[in-house]
C-alpha cells in the first residue's frame, strides 16, 4: 500500500499520522489567559528537544471546524508561560476530562478536579497531582497553516523541573514510580512500565 498524503482528506492523513507514530507520551498543558482564567489541554504531538538549553515541544492542531487556534496556544502567544504536567494512569481520568472544547471562560482546574499549585518563576500554575511538571517560558512559535488539519509548533524553555520527592533518586526519575501513560490511536492510550524491556547499546570499538 503506497499513498501520498497529499491525495488524503486532512482527517484521513491524521489518522495514518497517529497510527504510525505510537506510543506518544502526553503534554498536559496548563496556562492562563489575560483574565487569569486557567486552561488545561493535552497534547501527544509533544518532545524533548536539548538539554542545553533545556527546550521542549509541542504541536496544537488548528480547530477542525474552522481552523481557529486553541485557547492553550492563545494563551499562550499572550503571556509566553506555560506548564508541562506529565501524565500518569493516576490521573488520566481527569485528563481526559480537559480535552473537552470548554468555552475559553471557563475554568479547566476546576472542571476536571485538578488542584492548582502556585509555580515559582512563572505565573501559570501546575496541576498538583502531576508527578513531574515542567515549567517553561515561550522560547519560539512556528505556524503550519491557518485552516484546519494544519497547526503549531510551540517550543518552550524548561525554566523549573518539579518531581514528586519518591520519584527522584540519583539525579534520575523512576519510571515505574511515575507510571506514565502514552497516547495511541483513537481513543486508546497505554501503559509505559506494562512491558519495559532494557537493551544496551554496544560499545562503539576504539581505533587504534
Amino acid at each position: 500500500m503506497n499513498i501520498q498524503p497529499s491525495s488524503l482528506e486532512w482527517k484521513d492523513a491524521y489518522k495514518l499520522l497517529v497510527g504510525s507514530i505510537l506510543p506518544r507520551p502526553i503534554a498536559l498543558v496548563s496556562s492562563i489567559n489575560k483574565e487569569g482564567i486557567g486552561n488545561i489541554a493535552p497534547f501527544s504531538f509533544f518532545t524533548a528537544i536539548c538539554a542545553d538549553p533545556m527546550l521542549i515541544c509541542f504541536s496544537p492542531m488548528r480547530r477542525g471546524n474552522d481552523g481557529s487556534k486553541k485557547d492553550t496556544l492563545v494563551n499562550i502567544e499572550s503571556t509566553r508561560e506555560f506548564v508541562i504536567n506529565i501524565v500518569s494512569e493516576e490521573i488520566v481520568e481527569k485528563m481526559n476530562i480537559t480535552a473537552t472544547e470548554f468555552p475559553s471562560d471557563v475554568d479547566e482546574f476546576k472542571e476536571a478536579g485538578f488542584t492548582k499549585q502556585e509555580s515559582q518563576i512563572i505565573t501559570p500554575p501546575r496541576i498538583k497531582e502531576s508527578s513531574v511538571q515542567l515549567e517553561c517560558t515561550l522560547h519560539e512559535v512556528l505556524h503550519y497553516g491557518e485552516v484546519p488539519g494544519s497547526g503549531s509548533l510551540v517550543i518552550g524553555k524548561v525554566e523549573m523541573i518539579h518531581i514528586a520527592e519518591d520519584l527522584y533518586y540519583a539525579g534520575k526519575i523512576d519510571t515505574k514510580k511515575l507510571n506514565p501513560v502514552g497516547r495511541m490511536a483513537g481513543s486508546f492510550y497505554t501503559r509505559a512500565t506494562s512491558d519495559m524491556f532494557e537493551l544496551l547499546r554496544k560499545e562503539s570499538k576504539k581505533s587504534e
